[in-house]
């Protein structure tokens, strides 16, 4: 009997596979069943196929890479007839069954163009050959056909060996079956209809369940939600949102939901077991989690009004109101942003500052926009390297603290961070620059979801905020950027103005001196007449504060306040730096350079 994981032989009954079994020498014994070949050519053979397969039931060789891509298989969607892998040439209608050393020639060497030899021995066909019979898909030019059927088969369909039976699922007390056709009515399990996901049913129970559902797991956690989840076939009462997609939810179908009494949480299946949201923990026979409160407090109370912080543990910080009186020398040192408008905490021997917001959060968080705990560090061991300073999410660079991920496949030059302006963006709200729906951290994160930020206007690879009910998408290093900031010395503060339409006056920037856009996000004080772009406001170096010291290309390079009348020049732009820090550098012959911002520096 064959095995799912090992290769397969393509001769025998997709019902009952053969296992095939390696054999050294990358020539056959005799000819390749699939190709009709002995040897291999240099050029197709590369540097691993010093071994074929032979099955020892049917008596037939394979090269390895003619048993990757056969020639021709007996397909479990169509077991009645072989497929045969097949070229057409869309312009001149010539049609050929080729080998795999066909097709790797046809790519390396022909281009575009139908390779001479192939249209000496195709024929034309016809036949219209347009799309894939089992998923509906458009046909590349090199697919798997039944000439005597006319069915055909994509690439991805055609490597798609699901098992006709599945005995003893785990989610369900029947044998599963094999529907050989898409199904287009909604799988038991999530609730969705996927055609190019197999499809098994029980016929004594009336259960149909994709394949990938088959298996899903019972109980899981997920960082969007402090209490387990248990996938149950249909809800008891009626739940109106998914928690993470914030669309409808159909209580027919299988979902994952919250047991704790009280709770309504509730998820749709593939939601919840999205690579992005669930860690692949299955948690069915784990026991529970102790409770780490007390362990992951970010300070402990040492007096009225007065706390010991991890991140400034050497001083006592004391609890100050607000008292509306600016200083631009305060600034919190975790998410490096003015202390103004906000209670904070000041250190009573040194200027250290936290928001009280800030100063409140654990060290230990489970955050919607990573799958893993994430951890505050204060001395990060790489906290030196440029490279480090950047958020994962809004790619910003900081002085301030990061939550990180210790897990393995995150950690090193990939390793996951957050800084806490990121943190502190709700799940589900209502953003100013778009009142009339909420936005939720989406859990799409691949180019094929690719969208346009409507507040910067650039294309969106990554983690992004998405409207629940229309299209409008933000990313978030335009989500963080703050509504109300006090400039210079003005009583009153700048307001951020999302854009403005029908406008005749002209803007000027008074940072750059350059026009402003209205239609475009910026700053304005309409006492005082004041415009400026958000980014000559905060540049790319914003969130640095004066004395943080880093690494870039070996050099050591300062982060100086630039507050005084007397401005330095950059070395790179030749301009006054403009804004609250500069970069300074000290050479080895004792001169200083300066560099405006991190785009700016040259080494």
């Amino acid at each position: 009997m064959g095995d799912e994981e090992g290769p397969r032989c393509i001769v025998s009954d997709p019902a009952h596979p053969h296992n095939v079994s390696r054999r050294d020498n990358y020539k056959v014994k005799h000819n390749c069943f699939s190709c009709g070949k002995n040897d291999v050519s240099w050029e197709l053979r590369g540097f691993t196929d010093n071994f074929h397969y032979y099955c020892t039931i049917c008596d037939v060789e394979f090269h390895r890479r003619c048993l990757q891509i056969p020639s021709k298989m007996i397909h479990p969607y169509h077991p009645q007839h072989p497929l045969t892998f097949t070229f057409v040439s869309y312009e001149t209608k010539i049609i050929v069954d080729v080998n795999y050393g066909d097709f790797c020639t046809f790519l390396c060497r022909s281009g575009l163009n139908m390779p001479e030899y192939l249209q000496t021995i195709g024929s034309k066909s016809n036949i219209i050959f347009d799309k894939c019979t089992l998923c509906g898909n458009v046909l590349s030019e090199w697919f798997y056909r039944c000439s005597i059927c006319n069915f055909f088969l994509d690439f991805r369909c055609a490597r798609n060996f699901p098992p006709l039976t599945i005995q003893n699922p785990r989610r369900h007390h029947h044998s599963l079956a094999l529907f050989r056709r898409p199904v287009s009515f909604p799988c038991d399990a999530c609730g969705l209809i996927n055609l190019l996901d197999p499809s098994y049913a029980c016929h004594q129970c009336d259960y149909m369940v994709h394949k990938s559902c088959v298996d899903l797991p019972r109980v899981i956690k997920i960082t969007r939600h402090p209490h387990r989840l248990s996938h149950t076939p249909h809800l008891p009462t009626k739940v109106s949102l998914c928690r993470v997609c914030y669309k409808h939810v159909d209580i027919k179908y299988g979902q994952y939901s919250c047991t704790h009494e009280g709770c309504t949480y509730v998820v749709h299946s593939k939601c919840a077991t999205h690579r992005k949201i669930w860690n692949w923990g299955e948690l069915e026979w784990a026991p529970e989690e102790p409770d780490e409160t007390e362990a992951i407090a970010p300070f402990k109370k040492v007096g009225d009004g007065l706390i010991q912080h991890f991140c400034h543990h050497l001083h006592i910080l004391k609890l100050e109101k607000y008292d509306r009186v600016r200083d631009s020398a305060k600034q919190c040192q975790a998410c490096m942003r003015p202390i103004s408008s906000q209670d904070f905490y000041n250190c009573m021997e040194c200027d250290f500052f936290l928001h009280e917001v800030c100063a409140n959060l654990p060290r230990k968080l489970e955050h919607a926009l990573h799958h893993h705990p994430l951890f505050v560090d204060p001395y990060p061991l790489y906290a030196h390297d440029c490279g480090n300073l950047a958020c994962s999410v809004c790619f910003r660079k900081s002085s301030g603290l990061m939550y990180r991920c210790r897990e393995e496949e995150c950690v090193g030059y990939e390793q996951f961070q957050l800084d806490l302006n990121c943190v502190l963006v709700p799940e589900y709200f209502t953003h100013k620059s778009h009142a009339e729906h909420h936005v939720f951290i989406s859990p799409s994160y691949s180019e094929e979801n690719e969208a346009l930020c409507q507040g910067c206007k650039k294309r969106v690879y990554n983690y992004h905020l998405h409207c629940s009910l229309c299209e409008f998408v933000l990313c978030y290093e335009c989500a963080t950027i703050p509504n109300e900031i006090h400039y210079k010395f003005d009583e009153h503060s700048l307001t951020l103005s999302y854009g403005e339409s029908g406008v005749d006056d002209k803007y000027w920037c008074e940072v750059c001196e350059k026009g402003l856009d209205p239609t475009e996000w910026f700053y304005i004080n309409k006492e005082s007449c004041t415009t400026i772009h958000h980014k000559c406001l905060f540049g790319d170096s914003g969130y640095m504060k004066p004395g943080h010291i880093f690494d870039y290309c070996g050099n050591k390079v300062e982060v100086v306040g630039n507050g005084s009348s007397s401005r330095p020049i950059c070395l790179t732009c030749q301009y006054h730096c403009p804004h609250h820090v500069c970069f300074k550098v000290c050479m080895i012959d004792g001169t200083e350079i300066y560099f405006c911002a991190f785009s700016c520096i040259r080494l």
